[in-house]
């Protein structure tokens, strides 16, 4: 008798060094036992170093991969990386608006690492109307946070205002990642949602600060994590919980690594697990 695998479909940009995008994306589904297929919304030409060129698939196009891949292999979760245009967003909205119960993890990506505009000014919008409210968890760093808000977010009570803001566009929950502060030895991610009464909850997720330059795709790995470990069946908190942990044994793993000559990847397969099947 058959057993069914696990996909997640990842709705990204390609990254043609392969730490970040879909290349990152395909490397931890597949590293946590998960089936990855893919819809690419964007083609980069980039390296450790930066971003040279980017080229946007035809939002047509996009739409007709996710189509493609819901109608046939039925993925239990999907992660939405780089939009980087409102045709696009419009796009991603279509081919997912018949699916509304699979689980959504959405990373606005905006900026990359390198400081390269990956998201269109006149995208943001759109992505906060009609991608936010589809998400059951987004995950955007501090910088993202604020773009999307309008307000630094620099302290704990600013980054829970925040957090409370983008709640009230939609979205199920927000992840807002701890990389981007520069102080101390640990770091901390913050879970947000709204319980029954309407409260805004916190879970707080703290690690040891990792002192590596191969930071490069760590926001693509951490929401493929999540992503996978939703569709895998577990509890949004256990599945933020278990994707923390696996960036950070990435991270770990991947300290005396050397992959080009700036910020290198981590290590996606430090521990690759054989296929999930149910």
């Amino acid at each position: 008798m058959s057993r069914r695998c696990v996909p997640v479909l990842t709705i990204a940009g390609s990254d043609s060094s392969g730490g970040a995008g879909i290349q990152a994306d395909i490397k931890t589904i597949s590293a946590l036992g998960g089936y990855a297929a893919a819809a690419i919304t964007a083609v980069t030409a980039q390296n450790t170093l930066g971003v040279t060129a980017v080229e946007a698939v035809s939002p047509t196009m996009v739409e007709a991969q996710i189509r493609a891949v819901m109608t046939d292999i039925v993925p239990r979760s999907v992660k939405i990386g780089m939009t980087g245009s409102r045709e696009t967003i419009d796009a991603v909205t279509c081919g997912l608006s018949a699916y509304a119960t699979v689980p959504i993890v959405l990373d606005p990506v905006m900026v990359s690492t390198s400081g390269c505009r990956l998201t269109e000014e006149d995208a943001i919008k759109s992505l906060i109307e009609r991608l936010v409210p589809m998400a059951t968890l987004l995950t955007p760093n501090l910088p993202e946070a604020e773009q999307l808000v309008g307000h630094r977010a620099s302290t704990i009570a600013e980054r829970d205002e925040a957090a409370r803001r983008i709640l009230d566009m939609g979205c199920g929950a927000v992840l807002i990642k701890g990389g981007h502060d520069m102080d101390g030895d640990t770091m901390e991610d913050r879970l947000y949602r709204f319980d029954a009464r309407g409260s805004m909850v916190i879970d707080r997720f703290v690690h040891t600060r990792i002192d590596t330059s191969n930071t490069h795709g760590t926001g693509c790995t951490l929401s493929s994590a999540i992503a996978t470990y939703l569709a895998m069946g577990e509890p949004l908190v256990e599945a933020v919980e278990k994707g923390v942990n696996y960036l950070q044994e990435a991270l770990l793993h991947g300290v005396d690594l050397a992959i080009g000559q700036g910020h290198g990847p981590v290590n996606h397969t430090f521990n690759p697990l054989p296929m999930w099947a149910d």
